[in-house]
């Protein structure tokens, strides 16, 4: 004969319903966080001349997203900004936190003549911010118009290449590799991409933006 009551059954029912409530929480991975990259970069980050949904930051979460990753763009791109503004403003684009951040910064550095050693002392200090904070960085570099002419080219290029080679740092030569000078990937300006151009720009940045998501996530 049972020595459990009407009650005792209730409660033994019930502490095994719990128990197996606890047993399933403990082997169920904790929830996916989203992981936040900064975009701290120019007009060609900020969609200039581009409906919201067909810039660059619009179209490559939506890239990332469709690759599973739960991830969110941050804007801090602003159009006009130099390396200097980009640096100006980096503590407060960090404010409300990132995983990983884009740096996509430099070109109206080239389109206005601007000192290439400045421009190269203004990204050092930006990624070493970001190094003291543990944050994981793609640089995206850009080249400076051919007006401008050899020597300054040369000299522009260089600063993009020995800041590539830092340890730990994720890099693109150029960010608009492929799109630059094609009349059919641009606006009507000839600078800034227009939607298929864009389309262009997140398909060949999609396996760099993946690693810069892992890099964050571990970080994580």
């Amino acid at each position: 004969m049972s020595m459990i009551g009407p009650y005792g059954a209730r409660r033994w029912r019930a502490n095994i319903a719990a128990l197996a409530m606890l047993a399933f929480l403990a082997a169920s991975p904790a929830q996916a966080r989203t992981t936040r990259i900064l975009v701290l970069g120019d007009s060609l980050t900020a969609g200039y001349g581009l409906a919201q949904a067909e810039g660059f930051q619009a179209v490559m979460q939506a890239a990332l997203r469709a690759r599973g990753l739960d991830v969110a763009l941050v804007d801090a791109a602003v159009s006009g900004d130099t390396s200097a503004g980009g640096r100006a403003r980096l503590d407060w684009a960090l404010a409300d936190g990132a995983e990983a951040v884009f740096v996509e910064l430099g070109a109206n550095d080239g389109l206005r003549g601007l000192d290439p050693a400045g421009t190269e002392a203004n990204l050092v200090a930006i990624l070493d911010a970001l190094a003291a904070r543990g944050v994981p960085v793609l640089l995206s570099g850009m080249l400076a118009p051919p007006n401008l002419g050899a020597d300054y080219g040369a000299a522009f290029r260089a600063v993009f290449e020995r800041i590539g080679k830092r340890p730990g740092l994720l890099y693109d030569p150029f960010f608009l590799e492929g799109v630059a000078g094609d009349a059919a990937l641009n606006q009507g300006d000839r600078i800034h991409p227009n939607p298929e151009g864009v389309r262009r720009e997140v398909a060949r940045l999609l396996p760099l933006m993946e690693r810069l998501v892992a890099a964050a996530n571990r970080g994580a």
